[in-house]
């Protein structure tokens, strides 16, 4: 998911976290990436080039041979524009031309691969018109699913309130670039406050969801001093709009005072909190409670669990895409270990090196939406109280150091 977009916070300007920085030769890069496509663009016209010489060696022997010329125009309908597919066919038709007439082959034979050439030329341009018609459409809809996306899933800053923050999220659904999985992370007069969540379902109906559940908190965090409260508008919210099936696993944190974190557990993964010495620890529940949506099938409701969470200590909040992806051998995806493996005193680069190491497991593609929120309390450099230092006459001020 891209959250390269930059937002305006008066005159300065927020650039989320993982907007990449122009490193020198970048250009040179991007140059090099680009001779594929373009050793591409010229595949049909190598390959007319090579039948040509292969019915050449083949002197009148390869005359019956003449009809692979067609294979030209073909192939440009998979790489190049219309124009490109006519170029290709009339230098076939060209070459056969000047082929037939050196060997001498007979008008009607050669009237019929001309007339082969046409009609695979005239096929292969309305095919590239086709694709090229599919692929503005496809653009337009990944452009239309990533401005919703920005709109749902709103880019995270790199630091929000005393917290370094970093977010991946990848979408099953490659082309859509829009998922079931939802998070949030807003500053209100309670202290920072956020969500992580997994719609039950795929598709559009999930999203739905998804953007009710972030609009509820969204309002409730900045209006409920208590964050079991903020649940419980969450939770009346879908029971009147959720069907009977349907739910929502969440885990809702707040960090209402310095030193303390909490964190309520709806049905969802526990979080992995990191201790500044180095520990991963999970944060189960004190008990199970029921995902969002379901509380009125039981009489159970969610627990606040209160942490300490000083200077250094990190939280990793994660979808179930996270721990349910598998390798070749059906083995789910350690976290605990990925996450001992791979920590960072920075939350980008841990959560960088983090997701590699997942589409590492997976082999290089997801199977499900996961996402991955990691916040941290920065380390304070120490510093003396104050020193004193002699004003002017008879006068003491004191100045930080």
């Amino acid at each position: 998911m891209s959250q390269a977009r930059d937002r305006r916070d008066g005159h300065r300007t927020v650039r989320p976290f993982h907007r990449r920085a122009r490193v020198p030769g970048a250009s040179a890069v991007r140059r090099a990436l680009a001779w594929p496509a373009a050793a591409t663009a010229v595949l049909p016209v190598l390959l007319v080039t090579v039948v040509v010489l292969a019915l050449d060696l083949a002197g009148g022997a390869g005359v019956i041979w003449l009809p692979l010329l067609a294979a030209g125009p073909a192939l440009a309908a998979t790489t190049n524009g219309p124009r490109g597919v006519l170029c290709v066919g009339l230098l076939a038709a060209a070459f056969g031309v000047v082929h037939g007439l050196r060997h001498g082959v007979p008008g009607g034979d050669l009237a019929a691969v001309l007339s082969v050439l046409v009609a695979v030329t005239l096929a292969s341009g309305l095919a590239s018109v086709l694709r090229g018609r599919r692929e503005r459409v496809l653009a337009a809809v990944r452009s239309v699913a990533e401005t919703a996306q920005h709109a749902l899933l709103v880019p995270v800053p790199p630091t929000v309130g005393p917290f370094q923050v970093a977010v991946r999220y990848s979408a099953a659904a490659a082309e859509a670039r829009i998922g079931g999985d939802l998070y949030a992370l807003v500053s209100t007069p309670y202290g920072v406050r956020l969500i992580v969540g997994d719609v039950r379902g795929k598709g559009l109906p999930a999203v739905g969801t998804a953007a009710l559940v972030l609009g509820v908190f969204r309002e409730a965090a900045h209006d409920e001093p208590d964050l079991l409260a903020v649940v419980d508008r969450i939770e009346r919210s879908l029971a009147r709009n959720l069907g009977p099936d349907d739910f929502v696993t969440a885990v809702v944190a707040g960090h209402p005072r310095p030193g303390q974190l909490e964190v309520v557990n709806c049905g969802h993964a526990p979080p992995l909190l990191v201790r500044a010495s180095g520990g991963v620890v999970p944060v189960d529940p004190p008990r199970p409670a029921p995902p969002l949506g379901l509380r009125a099938l039981t009489d159970q409701t969610p627990d606040l669990d209160v942490l300490p969470f000083t200077d250094g200590d990190q939280l990793l909040l994660y979808t179930d895409g996270v721990t349910e992806a598998r390798d070749g051998d059906r083995e789910f995806y350690p976290l605990h270990d990925g996450l001992a493996r791979t920590l960072t005193d920075e939350p980008v680069r841990t959560l960088t090196a983090l997701h590699d190491d997942l589409l590492a497991h997976v082999g290089g593609h997801l199977h499900d939406d996961a996402a991955l929120i990691l916040i941290r309390k920065p380390l304070l450099p120490h510093r003396p109280a104050h020193a004193c230092a002699r004003g002017g006459e008879g006068s003491v001020v004191r100045v930080a150091d």
